[in-house]
């Protein structure tokens, strides 16, 4: 494929997926979360990749415009890699929630292509975060590509983004993640600030 008809295909790709992701569970997701914040509960974000930066970012977007309690084990390097040295990438983001004490209040929402996947040992951190909050009985959104692999399963409400081309799953996922995140801190709904553009005049 030449460069020029990579450049359409890709961007025709995006205006599909737009098109046909699924506002119900959008709109679903962000009542949710809204219940979530006036319970008092918690936000926590799990990603590896690139949701992990997606993770980062969709933290600051949800502490500063939604004002809800918002973490990701991403943020701390330090504990991040002493987990993985000590006892294993399979349990950091399990042991990372059971030290922030996650319950029944509180949300884990994931970000990731796949969703993570035990029999062929993709992400199973996410895996096992997930088994740990349906136990203690935390709420699961996640928004995932292809099949949504685990998440899909377990998650109250999981966002497929539609795959309108297999040879591009993983950028339109990580991509739509961050529409999608950003539709939901700047909706009316939960927004309680303007981002700093938005507000000046």
């Amino acid at each position: 494929m030449e460069n020029t008809n990579y450049i359409d295909a890709y961007l025709q790709s995006v205006e599909q997926v737009a098109k046909t992701v699924d506002k119900k569970l959008i709109e679903k997701i962000v009542k949710l979360i809204l219940e979530v914040k006036n319970n008092s509960g918690r936000l926590f974000i799990l990603g590896v990749g690139g949701g992990a930066g997606n993770a980062s970012h969709a933290v600051n977007d949800f502490r500063k415009l939604v004002g809800i309690e918002a973490y990701t084990p991403i943020d701390n390097v330090s504990e991040l890699t002493a987990r993985t040295n000590d006892d294993g990438w399979n349990s950091v983001f399990v042991n990372w929630l059971k030290g922030s004490r996650l319950n029944s209040k509180d949300c884990i929402f994931v970000l990731s292509v796949g969703g993570g996947d035990e029999e062929k040992n993709i992400s199973t951190n996410i895996v096992t975060a997930l088994k740990f909050a349906k136990e203690v009985g935390a709420k699961i959104f996640g928004i995932v590509g292809r099949d949504g692999g685990y998440t899909a399963k377990v998650a109250d409400v999981a966002i497929i983004i539609p795959t309108i081309n297999p040879d591009m799953v993983t950028p339109l996922t990580e991509s739509f993640q961050a529409v999608v995140w950003h539709l939901m801190v700047s909706h009316p709904i939960l927004k309680v600030q303007e981002a700093k553009w938005e507000s000046i005049k």
